[in-house]
Parts: C-alpha cells; sequence; structure tokens
C-alpha cells in the first residue's frame, strides 16, 4: 500500500463495510462516513449478507438497492453473498480478503455513526504505527467513562467497533476459540482479560466453544491478548453505536454505552507504546459501576458476539 504525503492525511487505507438487512442504520453509517474530508480518497467496499430466510428478502434487497446508488468516494465495490453467512464469517471471509489485497483496511458494520474525523484519525494511526509489531490495531469507539480518558491510550488485545488492521496482525487471528480458552486458562489470565470480572469476554469465548454464538470479536480479542499484542483508542469516541435500539439480530434497547462523538481532530502519536494502566482502571470503574445494568449489558453482549 502506498501512502500519500502526511498533508493530506495519509488518506489511502480502503474501507470495508458488512452490511445486512438494515438499510435505514446503513444509509445513515453511510452518511456520516461521507461526511469526512477524506471519503473522497477512500475506496470502499461493501459485503452484504444474504438473507437468512423469505422474510429478510426485502430488507436485504433494500441494502442492495441503495449500496448501489452510492457516490463521494474514490470507487465502491460490492460483494453480494447468495446465502446467509452470519456476521462472524462475513468479516472473517471479508476482511482476509481485503488483506489478501491490501496491507491495512478499515472495518465497519451497518449501525455505527462516525465522527466526521474518523478517517483522519484511523489513517494516521495506521501510518504512524504501520511498522510497530507491538500494535495489532487501532478503534474509533472509546467507553463514556464518567472521568476522562488519555488523549490517545493502548490497551491489551483488540476490538469491534470500528475498527482497523494490518494485514501483518490479522495474520494472528486464531478462530479455535477452545484453544485460546485453554491457553487464557493454562496462564491464568481470565480474571485480567475479563477487565478484572468487569466484562464478561470470557463467558463469550466459552458460549462461542459450545455455539451459543459465533463471535468473532472474542477470538480476535483473545488472540490479539495472548500475543501481547495493543489497540490504540482514541480518548473521545469517534464511533456511536446505533444498532442498540432492538433492530440489530442481537441487540436491546440501552443507552449505558452511548456518549457524544469527537467533533474535533484527535492526534496520534507521542504516547508510550504499552497498556495504559490509567485507562484500564478507568474503564473498569465505569464497567463495574454499571452492574445494575447487568441484564442489559448481557443483550449489549450479543451485538458484540455477533452470532448471526
Amino acid at each position: 500500500m502506498t501512502y500519500p504525503s502526511a498533508d493530506i492525511g495519509n488518506a489511502s487505507t480502503p474501507v470495508a463495510i458488512f452490511a445486512f438487512a438494515r438499510p435505514d442504520h446503513l444509509r445513515r453509517t453511510i452518511q456520516s462516513l461521507q461526511a469526512n474530508a477524506e471519503a473522497a480518497l477512500t475506496h470502499v467496499t461493501v459485503y452484504c449478507d444474504g438473507p437468512r430466510n423469505q422474510f429478510d428478502i426485502p430488507q436485504v434487497e433494500a441494502v442492495r438497492q441503495y449500496v448501489d446508488t452510492l457516490e463521494g468516494f474514490a470507487s465502491v465495490s460490492v460483494v453480494r453473498q447468495p446465502h446467509n453467512l452470519g456476521l462472524a464469517q462475513s468479516i472473517i471471509i471479508g476482511v482476509t480478503q481485503m488483506l489478501e489485497q491490501h496491507e491495512a483496511v478499515i472495518v465497519i458494520e451497518d449501525d455505527l455513526l462516525l465522527s466526521p474525523y474518523f478517517l483522519k484519525y484511523m489513517n494516521d494511526a495506521l501510518y504512524h504505527y504501520r511498522d510497530d509489531q507491538r500494535v495489532a490495531s487501532i478503534h474509533g469507539y472509546s467507553l463514556p467513562t464518567d472521568r476522562p480518558l488519555p488523549e490517545t491510550y493502548f490497551l491489551k488485545g483488540a476490538d469491534c467497533w470500528g475498527w482497523a488492521t494490518w494485514r501483518r496482525a490479522w495474520g494472528g487471528f486464531n478462530p479455535d476459540g477452545r484453544a485460546l480458552l485453554s491457553e487464557l486458562e493454562r496462564r491464568h489470565l481470565v480474571h485480567h482479560f475479563d477487565f478484572d470480572g468487569s466484562f464478561p469476554y470470557t463467558e463469550m469465548l466459552r458460549n462461542q466453544i459450545s455455539g451459543k454464538n459465533n463471535s468473532w470479536a472474542v477470538r480476535w480479542q483473545a488472540s490479539c491478548y495472548l500475543a501481547d499484542k495493543l489497540t490504540l483508542y482514541p480518548g473521545r469516541s469517534l464511533v456511536e453505536n446505533i444498532g442498540n435500539d432492538s433492530s440489530g439480530t442481537h441487540s436491546i434497547t440501552t443507552s449505558v454505552y452511548s456518549g457524544d462523538i469527537a467533533s474535533q481532530p484527535i492526534p496520534v502519536g507521542n504516547i508510550d507504546v504499552a497498556a495504559s494502566e490509567e485507562a484500564r482502571n478507568e474503564i473498569i470503574r465505569f464497567l463495574k459501576g454499571r452492574r445494575t445494568w447487568k441484564a442489559r449489558v448481557r443483550g449489549l453482549l450479543k451485538s458484540f458476539a455477533g452470532a448471526s
């Protein structure tokens, strides 16, 4: 991949958008992406999953008709699946295909509202850390914690709400949930992996193994965590998840993770490449402080699990 000069924001990373049967949500996602100054320089590939049954067909067709009209990008390609793969397989296959052709990719699902500075942050970070083997991915969403987080910070592992990675890092993705869980237990890392018991990642992994979900995201998280890889986060979120309104297959209505998205650019670089204990502790405080939301959080986990 060839990056342009820094004065145009290194805006060359292709974007993969994963869509299914929510045309209204997808339209809002696309419109927010088009509002980024770098959109006109960005090559977009939309992966449209197929219907699960006859009842999905009208919405799936509405999505496909809409993406055929897209403008405002350097180019738009559409991949139409004839049958339903489910979110996990759709993303694993799509990201793998993109990274066979490109060194890096930005990944967006059809229920994310993006800041006008999302692409700048993603491209700047992908360029800045492109050769740093310690960094596996870049993330656009950050929790609306009660206390301010650092302007940018690293956490061990990976994430799934508006993210990007490189070919070199995606090669470390292990789809074998059983092997990942075994390694977490062998190394006595379960409590730390679960943010000191404040978020049930391990439960999600066990449910993936047993077939209760088919989460690609928890396996990506565990793969990077076990390899001691880092993900860069913004202190102010550049992403809002608009799918937690009961419209999705695996979500329920909740605003517990909603917050204002950044209205100013977020500078990248000039921080230690190491997991931030300050950010981790504040996130744990935030999650533990919302334990009364336990049922809602577990419903939200279904969205993270991607059990299509």
